[in-house]
């Protein structure tokens, strides 16, 4: 009986540990494709309320909070830049990413339009 009861005690206690640990899957690093703002943007209000500008480090992204900084990673070439979400968008299925044309620039050719990322939440 003693023995059951352990058995029991440390099933509950697995089960617990296994829930507590964190799966904040927003924090999370994720894969995807960015491109970056056209000139004809700059000057217009951002979903933020912000003017947009792409000579800043900016970007727009259809979830993350507004004002969140995240670190873009170009999977082809390593490397990376830090921008802050000021926008929604983009509105393209196949994209997590638009951002300002100086930080696209910091980490690809603008020749390129879109690049495969890695991004993910700095604090």
């Amino acid at each position: 009986m003693m023995k059951r009861f352990i058995l029991v005690i440390i099933m509950m206690i697995s089960t617990l540990g296994i829930f507590s640990f964190k799966n904040n899957t927003i924090d999370a690093k994720k894969t995807s494709y960015a491109s970056y703002y056209h000139d004809k943007f700059n000057g217009r209000k951002t979903a933020s309320g912000e003017i947009f500008d792409n000579s800043k480090f900016t970007a727009a992204n259809r979830t993350l909070p507004f004002g969140t900084m995240i670190k873009i990673t170009n999977l082809e070439n390593g490397k990376e830049v830090i921008v802050k979400i000021n926008d929604r968008g983009p509105f393209h299925s196949s994209r997590a990413l638009d951002v300002s044309k100086a930080a696209f620039s910091e980490i690809a050719d603008t020749n390129d339009g879109t690049i495969p990322v890695e991004y993910e939440i700095v604090d």
